[in-house]
């Protein structure tokens, strides 16, 4: 019997496949059955057309079969098997597909296509096995072939005996080495876990005997090992099905089977799209964030299957990255695969789809928003940092896409409210959408830099997360109305009687402040007699883009870049306190030394800021007391 050689770049390409293309070993079982079920379709496009041939579905299969003995599995189908002719040119020219050439001469739009494309993935089986033996019978033939190789060395094809039309494709799994164990592809639960996660849609039956056991009959305590063929696919995805046959179990179900998280999803969206391109998703918003969502370990991404057969556990580029949370599938006949179906070509049609899910998905939020706010704000407790980051990150690309998604609680409402609701409630004379940061909504509240803003019945968006100011920093403006922190220089509020006074006294008390910012000087850029304070004795106010909240988070990051906010110490002109410091600049300036650091550390307490020396405020209050 002749060996025959490949062709010399055929021979390359094997070598190289076998080493490097695919990544996972695992990958052969998803080929050879992808394989089989191409040749089963084969059989049902040609029923289409040839009045002999009958197709009944329930006689089409795939059975797959270990024989630990002999270190053997076995790839069987009833599809439409290969000639002598078809075995040299499919299997002897490696990257030929006879696939995909049937394809190109048979066009169908009954919802069935077949998988195959580049006619490499049948070698994939060279990664686990030392030998492959395929053993075919055509429809249109009554003889049998034999085609089997040991890898890049050559193969062999002789006449054969089999009874029935179709092929076996029987893998010699390679013994085990010091790095590698083989014997996992001959254990029936490995089996029955690959199948379940690259082939469990694939539209034909695969059968496997499974083993178990029971009571042996007539017996109470007695079991008996058993072996009975089972389907271990599930052969119809939920997807294709018509979502008026489905109920939301229906959907959560999947969402538990597929093991996308552990809680319940808030939403589902199910898609199915035809135009320039053509597929189906079904996409979840979860209800709580995973444990590594905020983490460099955190995956985002949706499975990806191309006509059923999963090719990306997670492909990143169908979501962006403020909608990482989400999980899901899509599967799409109109894909650009590379050789090896483990990655995508980075084309016009994979950009459609994001481009489309992306809709979607703040299309379902905004509804959820709108019609659920309940589900909503829980979602947003779980992902509204997500989001936020999302208008924060490409320079505020994405924040037309993002700002009336976000929410933040408000001084009015005791709750969360949108920026267009904000924006809705605003008096006629109100220039500015109002902000304050903190740690909490109840610091926020006492800030002294609030108050003036809320004397003037102005609503207030608190902003707690450390993302809050640097994303508002991105909008600039919304509805045309721009953002304006309370602790900002310039309130843009009109002045009354009680401000008049206050300029009156910034005037006659000019060289006490001047004294004051030069006892702090380094520290704040000068000291003034505050238009927003009421009740509180002092604050600290900033000038410029960059807040004393923003200061704390950059300040806390692991490259610390040591900016530092231009900070105004404001004194309350109204209080008790301003008659002391006026005192005491004109009678004793120790005494005014003492109470400027004193009222400096206090104001820096109230931002959360730490104080330098610890020690010396202590004792600057223990002199007060003495």
């Amino acid at each position: 019997m002749e060996k025959k050689q490949f062709q010399a770049e055929s021979k390359r390409l094997l070598e190289m496949m076998i080493n490097s293309i695919y990544t996972q070993k695992e990958i052969f079982l998803r080929e050879l059955i992808s394989n089989a079920s191409d040749a089963i379709d084969k059989i049902y496009y040609k029923a289409l057309t040839d009045d002999k041939l009958v197709f009944d579905k329930d006689s089409y299969y795939i059975k797959v079969t270990a024989d630990k003995a002999n270190r053997t599995l076995t790839i069987r189908d009833t599809g439409i098997g290969m000639t002598k002719e078809d075995l040299e040119n499919n299997l002897g020219i490696i990257a030929k597909s006879g696939s995909l050439a049937f394809k190109k001469e048979n066009q169908s739009k009954d919802g069935h296509d077949i998988i195959g494309q580049f006619g490499v993935g049948f070698y994939s089986a060279f990664m686990v096995a030392d030998v492959v033996t395929v053993i075919s019978k055509s429809l249109y033939e009554d003889s049998a072939y034999k085609w089997e190789s040991t890898g890049a060395e050559g193969y062999t094809i002789e006449a054969c005996d089999k009874d029935s039309v179709g092929t076996e494709v029987i893998l010699k799994i390679k013994d085990n080495t010091e790095d590698e164990s083989f014997d996992e592809y001959l254990e029936e639960y490995r089996l029955k876990a690959i199948i379940k996660k690259y082939s469990d849609f694939i539209r034909y039956p695969i059968k496997m005997d499974v083993s178990g056991k029971r009571l042996k009959e007539g017996s109470e305590s007695e079991f008996e090992d058993y072996q009975e063929e089972q389907h271990v696919n599930s052969m119809v995805p939920i997807w294709r099905k018509n979502k008026s046959e489905l109920t939301p179990e229906d959907y959560d179900k999947f969402y538990a089977e597929k093991h996308y998280g552990f809680d319940k999803p808030l939403k589902h969206i199910h898609i199915s799209a035809d135009g320039a391109v053509v597929y189906q998703a079904i996409l979840f918003i979860p209800e709580s964030t995973p444990f590594d969502f905020y983490s460099k370990e955190y995956e985002k991404g949706l499975e990806l299957y191309s006509n059923g057969v999963l090719i990306m556990n997670k492909c990143a580029d169908l979501l962006p990255d403020y909608f990482s949370f989400v999980k899901g599938m899509v599967d799409s006949e109109s894909l650009s695969l590379n050789i090896s179906r483990e990655m995508l070509q980075h084309d016009r049609q994979l950009k459609l789809i994001a481009k489309n899910i992306s809709s979607k998905i703040k299309s379902q939020l905004q509804s959820l928003l709108k019609d659920e706010r309940e589900k909503y704000e829980q979602f947003y407790k779980s992902f509204g940092r997500q989001l936020k980051y999302g208008i924060y990150s490409d320079y505020g690309s994405h924040k037309d896409v993002l700002q009336d998604l976000v929410m933040f609680y408000s001084s009015k409402e005791k709750k969360l409210v949108t920026l267009d609701e904000y924006v809705a409630r605003m008096p006629e004379e109100q220039k500015y959408i109002y902000y304050a940061s903190g740690e909490s909504n109840e610091r926020i509240e006492k800030l002294p830099q609030t108050e003036l803003v809320s004397d003037k019945g102005y609503e207030i968006l608190y902003f707690t997360d450390d993302i809050d100011e640097f994303a508002i920093k991105m909008i600039m403006k919304y509805k045309d109305k721009e953002f304006k922190s309370v602790s900002s220089g310039d309130l843009g509020i009109e002045v009354d009687d009680n401000e008049k006074d206050t300029d009156a006294e910034k005037n006659d008390n000019q060289a006490l402040f001047e004294h004051m910012t030069s006892l702090l000087n380094g520290k704040v850029t000068h000291v003034r007699a505050s238009k927003r304070l009421r009740t509180h004795p002092v604050c600290l106010s900033t000038e410029g883009e960059l807040t004393i909240e923003m200061e704390k988070i950059l300040q806390a990051m692991p490259n610390n870049p040591n900016v530092k906010a231009d900070k105004v110490l404001e004194i309350n002109v109204n209080h008790a306190v301003f008659e002391s410091l006026k005192d005491s600049y004109e009678k004793d300036k120790e005494k005014l030394n003492l109470y400027t650091a004193l009222l400096y550390n206090q104001a820096l307490l109230i931002e959360g800021l730490p104080i330098q020396d610890p020690v010396e405020f202590t004792n600057d209050i223990c002199k007060i007391m003495v």
